[in-house]
């Protein structure tokens, strides 16, 4: 696909046969990456099991790199499948995003913070 912008990656981190991983352009938090199969794929259900192989191999590289520069405190890992989840590029992307103590007031409830109101379920537990 010529407009879709990780169809012709440049600044390429970590590469596989089946998967790459750059710096996300618009970072969230320092070292914020990005994981693609290098076929040109919306969701990530549409995935072969090898290309979803592939992109948890340099997950995982990723995480090592990650922990080297920049020593985070933890993790948030996420793949927005469709526009109702906020998908905006339809070629499908893991986020690893690095989190720091005190990047967020509270983060208990992470990945759960798409959905604000339910972000904090103590009084569920």
């Amino acid at each position: 696909m010529t407009d879709c912008p990780f169809c012709n990656p440049d600044n390429i981190l970590l590469e596989n046969d089946l998967a790459f991983a750059k710096y996300d352009q618009y970072p969230v938090s320092p070292g914020h990456v990005l994981v693609m199969p290098k076929r040109h794929t919306a969701s990530w259900f549409d995935l072969t099991a090898e290309e979803q192989t592939a992109m948890f191999v340099l997950a995982n590289q990723a995480k090592k790199l990650l922990d080297e520069r920049y020593a985070p405190a933890g993790y948030n890992l996420g793949i927005n499948c469709g526009e109702a989840a906020g998908q905006t590029i339809m070629h499908v992307h893991l986020h690893i995003i690095p989190r720091y103590f005190g990047d967020v007031p509270n983060p208990r409830g992470g990945i759960r913070a798409v959905i604000a109101a339910k972000q904090d379920y103590t009084h569920w537990v």
